[in-house]
Order: C-alpha cells, then structure tokens, then sequence
C-alpha cells in the first residue's frame, strides 16, 4: 500500500512540485517531489532540517521535515502541512489590516525560528516572505509562523562570510550596501 496519497495540488516551481496528500504514518502533509536533474538543494534541505531537530528541541516557528525518500525519478521531501497561505498573502495585500500586535507577535516568532537555526549552527539565507508559512492548528485561533525552505541553509563559517552572496535576487541588500559606502538616501 502507498504510503503516501496524494489529495491535492499546492504549489510548484521550477524545482518541481508540492501536494497536500494523506501520510499513512503522519496524516496530513505537505509533500514536495523535486525532479532529478535540479541540483542538490533538495539534499542540502533534507540534511539542513535533520541538523536542526538534532540540535535543538523542536521549535514551532520552524516547520517540522518528517522524511526524506527518493526514487528514480524525484526526491521526496514530506512536512508538516501549514494550512494557511505563505506571508506574502499578508505582504502583497495592503488591503488586509493586521493590528500592530499580530505584526509584532508574527515579527516574534520569525525571529525565534531564525534565533534557534543560527543556534543550531546553519544560516538559512533565504528568508522571505514565501520562505515564511502561515499555519493555525486545529481548534485554536492563534496562527504561527513558521521557517521553511532550507535548501540554500549553510553550516556556519565564519572564515568565509565575506566572500560568498545567497538569496532571493530581490531581498539582497543594495550593492551600495555590499560596496560599503556611507551613501544614504530616502530608501535607505
């Protein structure tokens, strides 16, 4: 029997695809198939992850890799399922209020997430607003944050933090920042 059944699609890119589906060990997830001939992110998030949960006792700000599998086609990464929509939904969305509280309590939570990671040893190097799921468990009306995607996260070394840029294109700071100039303006 498959452990894994597919319900419906969530997501894709050019890494490949996400579906919720039913896991016959952990109920619902998230289940990310990534094709083969994309590079080795995918192992790098997998191993990323399990440095984490080895590291620290779980946090709820950082989502939760249950497994790692493969086949000849695709690796296949499984995660807790976040029921709600990525940050962007608030981000993009100027329309939709949040009170300050629920900004500042959300700003908590990413910041913890990123606390325990660097703590673990890694630097995610990608946090954004589409790195960042929105989930509120069944029954409560609280909704958290939760760190995903570490397919860029990296071991901490210090003895190279100079010489190597990683990211999201748009999120990198300005290069008049990396130039190390003392230029300000409004945008700044």
């Amino acid at each position: 029997m498959e452990k894994r059944i597919p319900i419906r699609l969530l997501g894709h890119g050019s890494f490949g695809v996400v579906y919720l589906a039913y896991h016959i060990e952990y109920g619902i997830t998230a289940v990310k198939l990534i094709m083969k001939d994309s590079n080795d992110k995918q192992e790098r998030e997998w191993e990323s992850a399990i440095w984490i949960s080895n590291k620290q006792n779980p946090c709820p700000f950082i989502l939760k890799y249950l497994q790692y599998d493969y086949n000849r086609n695709c690796d296949i990464i499984v995660t807790e399922y976040a029921n709600l929509m990525t940050l962007d939904i608030i981000a993009k969305q100027p329309q939709i209020y949040l009170p300050s509280y629920s900004l500042r309590a959300l700003m908590k939570q990413i910041l913890e997430g990123t606390r325990v990671i660097h703590a673990s040893g890694l630097i995610h190097r990608d946090i954004k607003c589409n790195n960042i799921l929105l989930h509120t468990p069944p029954g409560s009306e609280r909704v958290y944050a939760k760190i995903a995607d570490f397919g860029l996260a990296k071991k901490k070394d210090l003895t190279d933090e100079k010489h190597y840029t990683a990211g999201t294109l748009p999120y990198l700071v300005c290069t008049r920042t990396l130039q190390k100039t003392n230029y300000l303006n409004i945008k700044s």
